[in-house]
């Protein structure tokens, strides 16, 4: 951390809660945050030169064409301050990107895919790679190895969002790694770990009927669903990102990093399978 900078915590839930950073006039103000009505306190309190807000891929209405751009369409946006639940987590994200993109013309929108890498507590880029290092018999239990995969190590998406802030760079962006498959994850994981135990792909049926679920939570496989509606929610179209200055690493140094993190977490992932269950699993199939 910058010893220069100073850490000044406030709920931002509170409406008067941005008032001990008011005083200040920005260069640029970053702002994360997927509950509209922060987003509109920001803009009625702060003062910036320029805006940069970290929106999602979630915003695009559909997941089942690949290489979606930022003119693809979008959610409608949530018409209240504050999410009622992560389902609305989309549309709440494309109406802070509008109160942003209304309000100054010095403004910054990225929309970030899967982030992966170090720090990622919900375990979707780490769980293979720990995996293959740790596994409970002679393979280890996978999806569909074609389907589609694309992740922005968080280490490159940070500096690249701090580089459109110092280069000006204003418009709509999204931001994610090369598209690859799930095949080049496996061989990668199992390739970093020097594991002896092989992929051993299980259809999407099976899995289904083992009550495994997909993406995340409880008993899940990651980085996969079982949907042709969502096949293709991790590929995006980064033309424009990389034009201006999005580099991305090999994705092995990301799941190096992420599998380093999972070595050392202090709580429990949010997606994969317990040891316990990879057995119960091998033993239905």
């Amino acid at each position: 951390m910058d010893p220069t900078a100073s850490l000044v915590q406030a709920d931002r839930d509170h409406d008067d809660a941005l008032s001990v950073v008011a005083h200040h006039a920005w260069d640029a103000i970053i702002d994360l945050t997927s509950e509209p009505g922060h987003a509109r306190k920001a803009i009625r309190d702060l003062r910036a030169q320029a805006w940069l807000y970290v929106s999602s891929s979630s915003v695009y209405a559909r997941n089942d064409v690949p290489a979606r751009d930022e003119s693809f369409e979008t959610l409608l946006p949530l018409d209240n301050d504050h999410m009622a639940d992560m389902s609305e987590y989309g549309a709440a994200k494309v109406a802070c990107e509008e109160i942003y993109r209304g309000h100054s013309v010095a403004h910054t929108i990225i929309r970030p895919g899967l982030i992966g890498g170090h720090g990622d507590f919900t375990g979707r880029s780490g769980y293979y790679p720990w995996r293959f290092a740790h596994p409970t018999g002679d393979d280890v239990i996978v999806p569909d190895e074609t389907f589609p995969v694309a992740l922005i190590d968080v280490e490159d998406l940070g500096a690249w969002i701090i580089h459109c802030v110092e280069q000006q760079h204003y418009g709509t962006f999204n931001a994610t790694g090369q598209t690859t498959t799930l095949s080049e994850v496996f061989e990668l994981a199992r390739a970093i770990t020097d594991s002896p135990a092989q992929a051993r792909t299980v259809c999407d049926e099976k899995l289904t009927q083992a009550g495994i679920t997909p993406w995340m939570g409880p008993k899940s496989l990651p980085l996969w669903i079982n949907h042709p509606d969502w096949r293709y929610i991790a590929p995006l179209d980064t033309t424009a990102a990389r034009n201006h200055g999005l580099h991305t690493r090999p994705l092995k140094e990301t799941l190096e990093a992420a599998l380093m993190y999972e070595e050392s977490r202090a709580h429990p992932r949010l997606a994969g399978l317990t040891d316990q269950e990879e057995r119960d699993l091998r033993e239905q199939l």
